[in-house]
């Protein structure tokens, strides 16, 4: 059975999910643990994470910003990961369902999303704006979606 948390630090599920992200196979997954030990999602930021029958099966985070400075957009899904195992069977259109109708609650009219992939994200109703350099150099894609 497929259950979606959105955590928060002082959630009892936070450290297994830091865990989970630092270990995954995903180049990504312990920026994002990192992010979670050093307390940098605070407010109304979560971090969304998929269960199926209590196995952590991915996710996905809801923040202020991303990694393209000078910005004027706001708030951005961001680390979307989904297990080797448990893909095929759209947990991630499940968790940007689920990281858009938070960010619905609190007022946002739009989120946006920044990736490399092409073809991926407009699926799920996001167009391009723009591409920008990342902290790292890289160019990549920023994308939005109405809510």
């Amino acid at each position: 059975m497929l259950q979606i948390k959105a955590l928060q630090e002082t959630d009892p599920q936070w450290e297994q999910v830091c865990a989970y992200a630092a270990a995954c196979s995903w180049k990504a997954g312990p920026f994002l643990a990192k992010d979670m030990t050093e307390h940098l999602f605070t407010g109304w930021e979560r971090v969304f994470a998929a269960y199926i029958n209590e196995e952590i099966a991915g996710y996905c985070t809801l923040a202020r910003k991303d990694c393209i400075p000078d910005v004027p957009y706001s708030p951005y899904i961001g680390y979307m990961f989904v297990d080797e195992k448990y893909r095929g069977r759209r947990l991630s259109q499940k968790l940007i369902q689920c990281a858009m109708a938070y960010a619905g609650e609190l007022g946002f009219s739009r989120v946006y999303l920044v990736s490399g992939e092409k073809g991926l994200y407009e699926k799920y109703g996001f167009t391009k704006l723009e591409e920008r350099e990342d902290i790292w150099g890289n160019k990549e894609q920023i994308f939005s979606a109405a809510l």
